[in-house]
C-alpha cells in the first residue's frame, strides 16, 4: 500500500503551468519596474510571517475529507477527519478530534500526521526564513490581483530526507500585498506523491488572511505505475483567538525609540497683579 504525505502546496514555476492547468488566458501583462516587483515581493514575504505568527494566536475548526475515486467516477475509499485546534492551559496548540471515523482507503494510507500538514501554517505558501532560495517570476495581473510563479532556485535530492519546497502560483492582493490565493504541489516527491492544492484565503478581524478552502482532484502515479485518483477538501472556520497573552506586532507598530521627542515649550508663569 502506497504512503500519501499530503502538503498544502502554493506554488508552480513557468516549467511545469502545463502541469498544473493553469492558462494565461486572464492574465494582463504589466511592465513593472524591478524595484517595484522587489518591493512586492519583500512587503508579501513579510505579511506571510506576520501571518504565520498570528496563527498561533488563534483557535479554529478544520474538516478535511479525502476520496479515493475509481474509473468510473465512483467514490471507492474515504478518510475524514474533522477537529477543534485550541489550545490547553499551558499554550501549547493541541487538536480535538470531533469526527474521525475508520478510513474506507484501501489503495493508499493518509494518517493524521498528513492532514496536520494542511492545518497550522502549512498552507501559507511561503517559508519566510527560505525566501532567498526561491526564485519569484512576475506575470502580470488578473483582475486587481498580482500574479507569480514561484519555484525553489535548486530542487534537493530527495534521498536525503530535506524539507519540502512549493513550486507553484500565488496570487497577491495588490493594496495590502497579501496572498489570497495559492495553487501548487510540494517537491521534491521521491517516492511519495503529492496532490496539486489550491487554497483560498479570506480575511480574519480584518487584518489577517488565513486559508478557509484547500481542494485537490489529482491523479497520483507511483513509481510501480499504480494511478490513484483523488479528491480532497479541508475547510478552516471559526477562527478566533484562543491566547489573549500574545501580542502579534508587526512592523508599522513598533515604535523607533531612537527618535527623540520635541522637548515640551514651557509654559509662562502668569503675571502677579
Amino acid at each position: 500500500m502506497k504512503r500519501l504525505f499530503l502538503i498544502a502546496a502554493v506554488f508552480v514555476c513557468l516549467s511545469v503551468v502545463s502541469v498544473l492547468g493553469q492558462t494565461a488566458s486572464n492574465i494582463v501583462k504589466v511592465d513593472l519596474p524591478p524595484a517595484e516587483i522587489d518591493r512586492i515581493i519583500k512587503k508579501f514575504t513579510k505579511n506571510e510571517e506576520l501571518f504565520r505568527q498570528a496563527l498561533n494566536v488563534y483557535a479554529f475548526n478544520r474538516y478535511a475529507t479525502m476520496h479515493t475515486i475509481g474509473m468510473g467516477g465512483q467514490i471507492t475509499g474515504t478518510y475524514k477527519r474533522d477537529s477543534y485546534l485550541t489550545f490547553n492551559d499551558a499554550g501549547e496548540r493541541f487538536e480535538k478530534i470531533l469526527f474521525s471515523p475508520v478510513s474506507t482507503m484501501t489503495e493508499i494510507t493518509v494518517t493524521a500526521a498528513d492532514i496536520e500538514k494542511l492545518g497550522g501554517i502549512d498552507p501559507f505558501a511561503i517559508e519566510p526564513k527560505v525566501v532567498g532560495q526561491y526564485n519569484f517570476t512576475y506575470l502580470g495581473k488578473e483582475k486587481i490581483d498580482d500574479l507569480f510563479d514561484v519555484a525553489p532556485k535548486v530542487i534537493p535530492d530527495w534521498k536525503k530526507g530535506v524539507a519540502k519546497y512549493f513550486q507553484g502560483r500565488i496570487w497577491v492582493e495588490d493594496e495590502g500585498l497579501m496572498i489570497v490565493k495559492s495553487r501548487g504541489k510540494a517537491v521534491p516527491e521521491g517516492k511519495e506523491r503529492f496532490p496539486i492544492i489550491e487554497t483560498i484565503r479570506a480575511p480574519i478581524d480584518n487584518k489577517y488572511y488565513f486559508p478557509v478552502d484547500s481542494r485537490a482532484d489529482d491523479e497520483l502515479v507511483f513509481d510501480s505505475g499504480q494511478a490513484v485518483k483523488i479528491r480532497m477538501r479541508v475547510r478552516y472556520t471559526d477562527y478566533r483567538l484562543g491566547r489573549t497573552d500574545v501580542k502579534i506586532v508587526s512592523e508599522d507598530d513598533v515604535v523607533d525609540e531612537t527618535i527623540k521627542k520635541p522637548a515640551p515649550s514651557p509654559t509662562p508663569a502668569p503675571k502677579k497683579p
